[in-house]
């Protein structure tokens, strides 16, 4: 009974450590992996595991391993914002597979990288054929980054001559889960008595709202918990 309840406190210390440990190193840690993040996840995750179950080392190792490569990630993330050649060394850095539209095979096979691959990865950006690629990058993450040929680009607004607005607002969550947001109404210099006045327009009361978001036009979106659809496309058994 006593290792049972052992594994229990050992497996929820884990879990608080790893949320500390990922709160510190950052949002990059939870990204697409570079080589730094691999060996990071690998690592903290087998010590975290065995910290778990792992009964016959004392707890205070497992401590004491975590806190140490903690301390040295962070140092090596330190080092990397300001040093290029240590961030090359951490994080890798991104190696050009097309140029002008040309294939560069020999960086394809550095990376050891297949043309089926590189075909499979171009498809996931939507492209069938690799005439449209003018420049395409492998980035240390793994991720494929291309500049289309000039006549394969999206047409923008500012190409069209089409004056839009010159800023959009955030969006703002105003109501979530029936409840107002007050932190958001605070910041944006929002009040609740606005609020009210919005809602009594539409007919509506705080309990049958479900969220309400400021868009990016200023204009205020509802949703009710009661829909009134009757026939809804999908329902999750």
């Amino acid at each position: 009974m006593f290792g049972t309840f052992e594994v229990i406190i050992r497996t929820f210390s884990a879990f608080v450590l790893l949320i500390c440990i990922t709160h510190l190193l950052g949002k990059q840690t939870i990204s697409k992996m570079t080589y730094h993040d691999y060996i990071t996840s690998i690592t903290i995750g087998s010590i975290a595991g065995n910290l778990a179950f792992n009964t016959s080392i004392r707890f205070s190792n497992f401590i004491t391993a975590l806190i140490i490569l903690s301390i040295f990630i962070f140092l090596a993330t330190l080092v990397s914002l300001k040093n290029k050649k240590a961030r090359a060394l951490f994080n890798g850095e991104p190696t050009v597979v097309i140029q002008d539209g040309k294939i560069l095979e020999k960086n394809l096979v550095n990376l050891r990288v297949t043309m089926d691959s590189l075909n499979q990865a171009l498809r996931r950006r939507d492209i069938f054929d690799i005439d449209e690629v003018e420049y395409a990058l492998f980035e240390p993450d793994g991720h494929l980054s291309i500049l289309k040929k000039p006549e394969y680009r999206f047409v923008t607004r500012k190409d069209l001559g089409i004056i839009s607005p010159s800023q959009s607002d955030f969006p703002i969550e105003i109501i979530m889960d029936g409840q107002i947001v007050k932190k958001n109404i605070t910041q944006n210099h929002l009040t609740i008595d606005w609020l009210m006045t919005e809602l009594k327009q539409r007919g509506l009361i705080l309990a049958d709202v479900s969220y309400c978001v400021r868009g990016t036009n200023g204009q205020l979106y509802f949703d009710l918990y009661k829909d009134l659809i009757h026939s809804p496309v999908d329902i999750e058994e």
